[in-house]
């Protein structure tokens, strides 16, 4: 499969970094033109054979990463929407394009005469012309045409000069704009506007592949948390298997009555039902990682096994960052805000174009000429490039509307949209401060917590054993020991949920402050030319 169809990101695995290419070539296009329509073999996942380690599907946080840029649907989706809009900049560039063209006419004709002039019954004429034409136009409104023509007359009159008569000319003309559409705002402002659309799409692209990193990332500590989860409760079930059987022993030495079995029973009978249901709740999570990273479009890949080798615990310093400073970074690099400056530049654009309309239209044309006749097809372009007859001048039209009422509507209009682009502005950058400060509240609850957690962990744990010796030595009945077990199994619980909120909130600092790509080694390369 061509790697220019990976999302235009191309993977470098060898510096642990990923970057996007440019826009695929028209030989990418006609390829992509002759592949297969079904959705199962339109993209086959790329990457994931590599991550197969003995028979199972081994997975790094960074290979979550590269593999969900590589195979993710929505992705490719939205990197479509932003390559689509690449090629209105070409569209732009129409009003610009040099336009060439030629003819070529011949008439050949029979004309009975009356007349004693030609010297024949019937005139007979063979009328045979060419033409080029070459247009362009500038970005400060000047057209310019260049017109050829070049004609052969052969006839059998006896009163003919030439024959046959070769005539050729060669016309200049030139229109400059004095009021309306001169210079080069209003010529170029369709393709300044594209190439800022193209810019918002980029930045729109940008904060896409943000958000989807971020749900790939989350749904790696998903299915990190429901694993150690499972964990932390089949240990908390072997503790109340290994007090059924102390307990049953007990029971059949008589040192037990036989009532108080049934307490420490359901107890086995309960945490067993725990751990089934956190085995399919992991099984749950597996899939949707599965989707994420597009493991689930290959039928072989699809029944692996995963095995994740990143731990709830964080490793290193943990991550400090303060309000004021996520806030100041995330207005100043989040791309959602980058493109709505853009678009504000594009509101100033269509202002200044809605101005343009209201002056009048005034244009100065002129034009040359030259012509050639002759017997030879040497002697008629000697004349032509010679200028031996002339023909120019020059001319002014003015075109001034009595009331442009289109003109008007269409600056209002734009005005309203530069109003309506600051508020959206503003609102967004209140919501993004917003988001930037409880990312950092949640990271500081987090290690706050994480810390608490462990305290608990440590005093439950210490619990459960006095508690133990407690009922070794008759001291404490049955219910205290499993009340301990509960309550350490609860305690290791809340410290991995405090882990995994870590791990999320760190997750949820970068995307709020824009460096998510960043932190990840992933760069979206393009360039506009």
């Amino acid at each position: 499969m061509d790697r220019r169809i990976v999302l235009g990101l191309a993977i470098l695995l060898a510096t642990g970094s990923v970057s996007a290419q440019t826009f695929p070539t028209p030989e990418y296009w006609r390829g992509m033109a002759q592949r297969p329509r079904t959705a199962a073999q339109a993209a086959p996942p790329e990457g994931l054979r590599d991550s197969i380690v003995a028979g199972k599907l081994r997975l790094s946080l960074a290979d979550v990463v590269r593999l969900t840029l590589a195979n993710n649907t929505e992705v490719r989706i939205n990197q479509l929407d932003y390559q689509d809009s690449r090629f209105a900049i070409d569209r732009a560039y129409q009003p610009f394009d040099p336009i060439f063209t030629a003819g070529f006419t011949t008439r050949r004709s029979s004309t009975p005469t009356t007349e004693t002039t030609p010297g024949v019954a019937t005139q007979m004429s063979l009328n045979q012309s060419t033409t080029a034409s070459f247009a362009q136009q500038f970005f400060t409104g000047t057209r310019y045409t260049i017109d050829f023509r070049g004609g052969r007359n052969t006839t059998n009159s006896q009163v003919s000069r030439l024959n046959p008569a070769l005539s050729s000319s060669v016309d200049f003309n030139i229109t400059q704009p004095l009021l309306r559409n001169r210079g080069i705002t209003p010529n170029k402002a369709p393709l300044i506007i594209a190439r800022r659309n193209f810019e918002q799409s980029r930045n729109t692209f940008h904060a896409q592949v943000q958000d989807t990193l971020q749900q790939a990332i989350n749904r790696y500590w998903d299915v990190v948390q429901a694993r150690d989860n499972l964990i932390v409760l089949r240990k908390s079930l072997e503790l109340a298997e290994a007090t059924y059987a102390l307990d049953k022993r007990k029971l059949e030495l008589g040192a037990l009555p036989p009532l108080d079995i049934y307490r420490s029973e359901s107890q086995v009978a309960n945490r067993r039902v725990q751990v089934i249901q956190a085995e399919y709740q992991l099984k749950q999570q597996e899939d949707e990682l599965r989707r994420v990273i597009g493991a689930d479009l290959d039928f072989n890949i699809r029944a692996l096994d995963l095995e994740l080798v990143e731990t709830a615990e964080p490793k290193g310093e943990l991550l400090t960052m303060d309000s004021q400073q996520a806030v100041e970074e995330a207005l100043k690099q989040r791309p959602e805000l980058e493109a709505l400056r853009l678009r504000l530049q594009n509101d100033d654009t269509s202002i200044r174009v809605a101005h343009n309309g209201l002056q009048p239209d005034l244009s100065l044309a002129a034009f040359y000429s030259s012509s050639g006749l002759g017997g030879e097809l040497g002697s008629a372009l000697e004349q032509l490039s010679g200028f031996d007859f002339p023909t120019y001048g020059f001319s002014l039209q003015l075109r001034l509307p009595i009331k442009n009422r289109v003109a008007a509507a269409e600056l209002g209009s734009a005005m309203v949209s530069q109003q309506r682009s600051l508020y959206t502005l503003r609102q967004r950058e209140q919501a993004v401060t917003l988001e930037a400060r409880n990312a950092v509240h949640q990271l500081e609850q987090a290690k706050l917590s994480m810390a608490a957690a462990r305290i608990a962990v440590d005093v439950a744990r210490k619990n459960l054993q006095a508690e133990e010796r407690k009922y070794e030595l008759g001291a404490q009945t049955i219910f205290f020991v499993l009340d301990a077990q509960t309550q350490l199994s609860q305690a290791e619980q809340e410290l991995l949920r405090a882990q995994i909120s870590y791990q999320r909130a760190v997750t949820a600092v970068n995307r709020a402050t824009g460096a998510l790509l960043e932190r990840n080694n992933v760069q979206i390369n393009d360039a506009i030319k």
